[in-house]
């Protein structure tokens, strides 16, 4: 539908958001279509339609954190396609993206996310302070200053999400469906705090996607949405009266296109049929309780559920709807309780009873590689249906739940709605009794969300199927038969929808859910501030006037900066296990390095097959024998039994003598004895040939000494060889120094990515997209924390290489000191460059290993040095810094080099650091695509 069609409406006053014809895809999924629509300026402005018509992108392209592909964007009288506007405009706009508390850090307690948001927009400690008491007292989370983000209930992860958006002082708030997953008391109380905001501060806009249409009626102006498109705008009350409905989820399905409502007709569920002289209970459950470590998921739950009953389990996320489905039907084992399935104890490994059961969860369980048809033939096979019969039920369901068209065609191309009618065909492939669904209608568009129940209610109804059915929306709860409502791990009360209605004299089942939520928290106790913080009604915020002048917003600021150092290092500091991983890993790695990389040949296991069996054959052997780097094995017999012993692996070396050694020796005919070397690796093969050289001139040395008193000159010269430089030539000497840069690059670069995509992975870098501070700011202040890290890794392995491996340090500590803090700058923005890239944690860390290890190992002078590469190895060589310290620390340690003599080594280093760096900056997006 077009945006001048007659359904859409002008706002009714000066606009604080102006679309021009906005397209938005995501590969070749178009999300917005030519969408072009004004928004009225100091309205509650709310965005309608199920998952996937483009609420979010819509208001992510509105609030700087997406790029703008087609059309144009004006916000406050700016337009965003400017960074400049943005980077201007961004301290007025305030956004909390969709998912509960997905702007806040789960570590950081509540204080600090908010002080946090007060650095990240320049305020000083004095204003932090005064702006974090009032939005605390004013959302009841005074008393929880000090608890983690990721303790908090739903209701109060939002809470201080909107505290952390309001810290200051927006003109525009953003809200991406702030309470889909919150139980109905918190979601009221957080509009409660909306209306609180908005009535101090009238001319503050805010823009809501919300899931829910009875929210969406108390909005002043909405925009409702389908497939990418705006299909009505107005007030709740014009939406109604131009489509003559009643309610706003009845007028928003008139305004869909026809195709979709086609033959839609309102949902009845038909009363059940119940004998009660003969009523069997599907599931029944005598205190059921789960626990995780010291968390307590279910607590003492008892209910039962007649066969052929639709059952709701109502309650908000986290409360322990899916946890008690799971322990019901087997899928999960309990601590404690009772659970028996059809007159049966619960038990995991009975496969026949679980036969009976079939389960949807909250993803869809499908294989995206196999088409409609596929699917539904691997899960009747997986169930064990006759061969016989799968055809015939495949075709059956399929034309059941009409997916027909759809026979051919993969998951992910389906229509959402379409692919949660094959989840629940899936369900049913093996036809159970029961059939336990887990919040299987969330973002379905409300025709699609009657289809699905048409569907449930023949099952039930026609076939006596019992459905046990959890959800978050008011009037699916209202279409069961009977219902739990579930908060924190206890069911409050089970009974029909009327019934609960009528025990708290309310005249909608949210506002019994919500009567039933105070009382159990009064029950509790909870005087304190728990219960102020769930049942007392919001303050106003009372922000002082002198704190309401604008925030300034500099070009770089360090107290930005310095916000995300702080905030780094807190979450490293709580978390054991990176933790332990920076400190303690490069010490654990130096001891596997240190000793496991060397190049000494020694301890080499040889036998020999003496055919002579002579006094000289043996007096060769005895030399051979008595050298260091050899060990004697048991004699080889005959020449099969060498190939044998070689293949096994037993022997490095296998030395053949030939007979009539010592007769030939004797006439001076220079006898030949084969050496047999295992060759399988190159390096130690070369080296043991030259053991054995070595081994045949000190024998010949030997007996000219005995037979005629004096050393024969076998070259023409006497060579003597000295070294200037470890002069025992051990291995360890040179591989422990090397070590140290090797672990320097490795593990800095790998937590410094992973601090980055992380990020990504959880969301919070959309406070680097929609708040005032810049990539700089944002990279510098990441790397700090893993510097410092870094530093103190470098050294314990110093002191590990001193104290334990026994290498002196001959030259100047400091120098090195110096060289080793650019260095691990200069690896940690090896790491940013790569977070560049990667999006997820498990990417980022295979990419970083393989990367990082195999320069560091192949093209750094660990092996070979730098000088003797050639081409692309040289070139790689040279640009990596890991060359420059690796040659620096072998230097201090072996060379004893100071200041004056790194200087080669030490300008490199630090140009790594700007270089870095500034490709991070250019390469991290200050908006997501």
């Amino acid at each position: 539908m077009d945006n001048d069609d007659k359904n859409i409406q002008q706002p009714p006053s000066e606009s604080v958001v102006t679309l021009t014809k906005v397209s938005h895809r995501y590969a070749n999924n178009r999300v917005l279509d030519n969408i072009s629509i004004s928004l009225p300026g100091g309205k509650m402005v709310g965005f309608i339609g199920p998952d996937g018509v483009g609420k979010s992108s819509l208001l992510a392209l509105i609030a700087g954190a997406r790029a703008i592909q087609e059309g144009e964007v004006e916000v406050l009288n700016g337009n965003m396609r400017s960074s400049g506007f943005r980077n201007t405009v961004s301290p007025r706009i305030a956004y909390m993206p969709q998912g509960l508390g997905k702007n806040v850090y789960p570590t950081l307690s509540v204080f600090e996310n908010i002080d946090f948001f007060g650095r990240l927009f320049s305020q000083n400690k004095a204003e932090r302070k005064q702006r974090i008491n009032n939005l605390l007292k004013s959302t009841g989370l005074e008393a929880f200053a000090d608890r983690p983000a990721e303790k908090l209930s739903g209701g109060m992860k939002q809470k201080l999400g909107l505290c952390c958006a309001l810290i200051h002082d927006p003109q525009l708030l953003i809200l991406d469906e702030p309470t889909t997953g919150v139980d109905p008391l918190s979601r009221r109380q957080f509009w409660q705090l909306i209306n609180s905001i908005r009535a101090e501060n009238t001319q503050m806009s805010v823009l809501v996607a919300t899931a829910y249409m009875e929210e969406a009626d108390d909005f002043d102006w909405l925009v409702a949405m389908d497939d990418g498109k705006v299909i009505g705008t107005g007030s709740p009350q014009n939406l109604k009266a131009q489509t003559n409905k009643e309610s706003l989820d009845e007028a928003f399905i008139a305004l869909l296109p026809e195709e979709k409502r086609h033959d839609h007709q309102r949902l009845v569920v038909p009363p059940r049929k119940q004998d009660l002289n003969t009523t069997q209970f599907a599931i029944e459950a005598n205190g059921l309780c789960k626990t995780f470590g010291d968390f307590t998921a279910v607590n003492k739950v008892s209910l039962s559920i007649e066969q052929g009953e639709i059952f709701g389990f109502l309650g908000s996320n986290g409360c322990g709807k899916t946890t008690t489905m799971k322990m019901l039907t087997g899928l999960q084992p309990t601590t404690s309780g009772e659970a028996k399935l059809f007159g049966e104890k619960v038990d995991a490994n009975n496969i026949e009873s679980r036969k009976r059961v079939g389960f949807m969860s909250q993803a869809f369980s499908l294989y995206n590689e196999l088409t409609v048809k596929q699917n539904l033939v691997l899960h009747a096979r997986l169930f064990h249906l006759p061969a016989e019969k799968i055809e015939p039920r495949v075709k059956d369901l399929i034309t059941r739940f009409n997916l027909k068209k759809y026979s051919d065609d993969f998951p992910t191309d389906l229509p959402l709605g379409i692919r949660q009618r094959l989840s629940l065909a899936v369900a049913v492939v093996h036809s159970p009794e029961m059939l336990i669904l887990d919040e299987p209608t969330s973002g379905v568009d409300p025709v699609a969300r009657d289809d699905f129940w048409q569907l449930l209610i023949e099952l039930s109804r026609e076939q006596g199927v019992t459905i046990f059915i959890s959800t978050h929306f008011m009037d699916e709860a209202a279409r069961c038969d009977r219902i739990s409502l579930m908060h924190a791990g206890k069911i409050l009360a089970s009974d029909t929808p009327a019934a609960l209605c009528q025990a708290r004299n309310t005249d909608t089942l949210e506002a019994a859910f919500i009567a039933y939520l105070e009382e159990a928290v009064n029950a509790a106790g909870a005087s304190s501030a728990i219960q102020a913080s769930i049942t007392d009604k919001p303050k106003a915020l009372a922000t002082a006037p002198a704190t309401r002048k604008n925030n300034s917003n500099p070009a770089f600021s360090l107290l930005r900066l310095f916000g995300y150092a702080h905030r780094e290092t807190l979450e490293l500091w709580r978390d054991p296990i990176r933790l332990t991983f920076a400190l303690l890993g490069s010490i654990i790695l130096m001891f596997i390095l240190g000793y496991g990389i060397t190049f000494d040949v020694e301890d080499l296991s040889f036998a020999v097959l003496d055919q002579d069996q002579s006094p000289e054959s043996r007096n060769y052997i005895q030399n051979m024998a008595g050298s260091r780097y050899f060990i004697q094995k048991a004699d080889i017999k005959s020449p099969q039994k060498l190939d044998k012993r070689m293949r096994s692996g037993e022997l490095s070396v296998a030395v053949e003598i030939p007979p009539n050694f010592a007769q030939q020796f004797k006439r001076g005919r220079k006898p030949e004895i084969v050496v047999w070397i295992d060759g399988s690796m190159p390096f130690r093969a070369e080296t043991i040939n030259g053991y054995m050289s070595g081994v045949y001139y000190s024998y010949l040395t030997n007996l000219s000494l005995r037979t005629y008193a004096q050393i024969p000159n076998l070259v023409p010269a006497n060579i003597e060889s000295r070294y200037r430089y470890n002069q025992d030539f051990k291995s360890i000497e040179a591989m422990v120094p090397a070590v140290i840069p090797l672990l320097l690059v490795f593990i800095p670069a790998i937590l410094m990515a992973l601090g980055v995509v992380r990020e990504k992975e959880l969301g919070s870098i959309i406070n680097l997209y929609v708040t005032p501070v810049n990539r700089l700011e944002f990279i510098i202040g990441k790397q700090l924390p893993y510097i410092l890290v870094s530093m103190i890794s470098f050294f314990g392995l110093v002191a590990l290489a001193i104290t334990v491996f026994g290498v002196a340090l001959k030259g100047s500590f400091w120098a090195l000191s110096l060289a080793a803090l650019l260095y691990v700058t200069a690896t940690t923005g090896v790491g940013l460059l790569i977070s560049a890239f990667t999006k997820t944690q498990i990417s980022a860390l295979a990419a970083t290993t393989v990367v990082v290890l195999m320069i560091a190992v192949n093209f750094c002078g660990l092996i070979d040095p730098v000088s003797s590469l050639e081409g692309f190895g040289a070139i790689i060589g040279k640009l990596f810094p890991t060359t420059y310290f690796l040659e620096a620390c072998r230097g201090v340690f072996n060379k004893a080099l100071n200041f004056s003599d790194l200087s080669a080594q030490l300008l490199p280093l630090f140009a790594f650091i700007p270089v870095l760096t500034l490709a991070s900056v250019f390469l991290l997006p200050k908006q997501d695509k």
